[in-house]
């Protein structure tokens, strides 16, 4: 058996129904040397039995590392997900996004030495992400835009992320205006680079803490690469109850000292400085 490869961590906090529906996504990936590391931040005996339950019907190995519910600290359950991790290319994504089934192999053809992947995702409404089945996911017709336009899908430039493909696909990826940066729900890198960096800030909490590492790899002298229109994940709705304004501010000046100091690691990481 072939060690390996490509570990996904998937955080997830008290949402089972979600998570599930985005293993199963993983289930149907093209390519399969890869296990998935669940970084559960604090949920209840529902997530732990789901996962229970799946390892048995799912082809990849799941890790699942969780701690006590302390509030929002999902920078701390990555990082102890990134330590157990096996694999040394290394693919963050969150329990309420859906991976298409070329999703991981865009991440293994584009992956360089000296770079980070940047992905986005495809937002759907309430009504489409209850209705999604086991069975759309495993046929894949909840990524076609013809099935999603029948249940409701509003027609929008947004659709190219998920229609676009050969050069129209390269074209968007190098011509969007958003910046390639470290996005936690679909962003990729070297296990070596994260651990550098010292993984996630453990200061943080909602609000730009995926964006902070990022910048530090830049610091560090990385490039990050757009593939935007080509690692496809579908972001299924939920509300965000966590979200305090305190956390962001708190957020922004870190991220700030991070940008003014040039900071390529942060003491308040993996390893406490």
């Amino acid at each position: 058996m072939q060690p390996i490869d490509t570990s996904v961590i998937i955080s997830t906090y008290n949402n089972p129904k979600w998570l599930e529906k985005v293993l199963w996504s993983f289930d149907v990936q093209t390519y399969q040397n890869f296990e998935v590391v669940i970084a559960d931040d604090g949920s209840n005996n529902e997530t732990a039995e789901l996962i229970t339950s799946i390892r048995e019907k799912v082809n990849f190995p799941i890790q699942h590392i969780w701690h006590e519910d302390n509030g929002f600290q999902k920078t701390i359950i990555l990082n102890k997900a990134t330590v157990a991790s096996k694999g040394n290319y290394l693919v963050y994504t969150d329990g309420d996004c859906m991976a298409r089934n070329d999703f991981l192999q865009v991440h293994i053809n584009k992956r360089e030495i000296g770079y980070f992947l940047s992905g986005g995702y495809f937002k759907l409404p309430m009504d489409i992400s209850k209705l999604i089945s086991e069975d759309d996911i495993k046929t894949q017709r909840c990524f076609d835009i013809d099935w999603l336009k029948t249940h409701g899908l509003k027609s929008s430039f947004k659709n190219n992320k998920i229609t676009a493909k050969g050069l129209k696909q390269k074209l968007l990826n190098a011509l969007t205006p958003t910046t390639a940066t470290w996005n936690g729900h679909n962003a990729s890198g070297y296990k070596t680079d994260i651990i550098a960096a010292n993984g996630y800030d453990e200061r943080m909490q909602y609000g730009g803490e995926d964006r902070e590492l990022g910048e530090r790899l830049f610091n560090a002298g990385l490039n990050a690469k757009q593939v935007r229109y080509s690692a496809i994940c579908l972001h299924l709705d939920h509300e965000r109850g966590y979200v305090k304004p305190e956390m962001i501010e708190r957020n922004l000046k870190i991220r700030a000292t991070t940008k003014n100091d040039k900071l390529t690691k942060t003491p308040f990481g993996i390893v406490k400085l």
